[in-house]
């Protein structure tokens, strides 16, 4: 599965990644995922020509949350814990172009069910990439949501 763009596998049930290909959408079936979540935009240069289509096709559900990368919203990131609540007994790839949406925020899921402290999630998000200050002001943003909030 390292040959996905910055595939990061957590557990046995939840990994992170860039875009795959369609032969690695096929791979994900082997390897007994069950559902893709995108991050990404649908007409991003990195997309699928139809990615829910090609999901469906291989039989694992697919859940897309379109993060505009230069402007992430926290309602966007309470969707996203909502579903991952949901789904959390089933075999996940979250992903985005380049693993830098979906590191953010399946670091900061991590985070809200308490599987990362603060300082840990900061590094699950650094090990993949240096949040830009759009970035790094969600993530900290975030924190002080997610401190707040049930979600």
């Amino acid at each position: 599965m390292n040959a996905i763009c910055n595939f990061n596998k957590i557990t046995d049930l939840l990994s992170c990644s860039g875009q795959p290909t369609e032969d690695q959408l096929k791979q994900l079936v082997a390897d007994n995922y069950q559902v893709v979540v995108n991050l990404g935009m649908s007409d991003g240069k990195y997309a699928l020509p139809d990615e829910a289509a090609s999901v469906k096709a291989a039989n694992m559900d697919y859940h897309h949350i379109p993060v505009v990368f230069d402007d992430p919203q926290l309602n966007e990131l309470a969707d996203f814990i909502n579903f991952m609540n949901s789904q959390s007994a089933k075999k996940i790839l979250v992903h985005c172009a380049a693993n830098y949406r979906a590191s953010s925020f399946t670091g900061l899921y991590l985070f809200a069910t308490g599987q990362l402290d603060e300082q840990q999630m900061q590094s699950f998000i650094e090990d993949v990439w240096q949040p830009d200050a759009v970035w790094q002001q969600f993530v900290d943003d975030s924190i002080d949501y997610l401190k707040n909030q049930k979600v």
